[in-house]
């Protein structure tokens, strides 16, 4: 059975220099910068960014990560990042799929979870907050679980 998606988004990332090695291929914990990039434009996109998520209350700590590299990227290449949102009342659970925008070509598949953690005492939260909810609903392309 295939997995929902509430919505997607796309953002685009130009490799730079100083992220290859002597190769000019990408380093592999700079993977890790290029989903946070595509994470904030997402959350940007949606209006409930991560200062928008402190004003409520809640720090969204990174709790679990996963990385599957296909092939390499490289310098000055231009990357797309397909972002998925696979869950979001319990926890934030994104999909990333990263590939060469001229090509099409796969280089890299990733998910991220992120909890919510009250600013007030620290703890986490087993449900997100209502304003998350609401502003998912509301971002464009958002499509209900059936």
């Amino acid at each position: 059975m295939p997995k929902h998606v509430y919505c997607r988004h796309r953002s685009e990332i130009l490799v730079p220099f100083f992220d290859v090695d002597a190769m000019h291929i990408v380093w592999h914990g700079h993977y890790v910068k290029y989903l946070e990039v595509a994470r904030c434009a997402f959350l940007d996109a949606l209006g409930y960014n991560y200062d928008i998520m402190r004003e409520h209350g809640h720090a969204w700590p990174v709790v679990k990560m996963d990385l599957k590299y296909i092939r390499p990227a490289r310098f000055n290449q231009i990357l797309h990042v397909d972002l998925a949102l696979m869950e979001y009342e319990s926890c934030l659970r994104l999909d990333y799929t990263l590939s060469d925008a001229a090509s099409g070509e796969k280089l890299t598949r990733a998910s991220t979870t992120q909890v919510p953690v009250s600013l007030a005492d620290g703890e986490m939260q087993y449900q997100t907050p209502d304003s998350w909810r609401q502003a998912v609903r509301r971002f464009t392309g958002y499509r209900p679980h059936p």
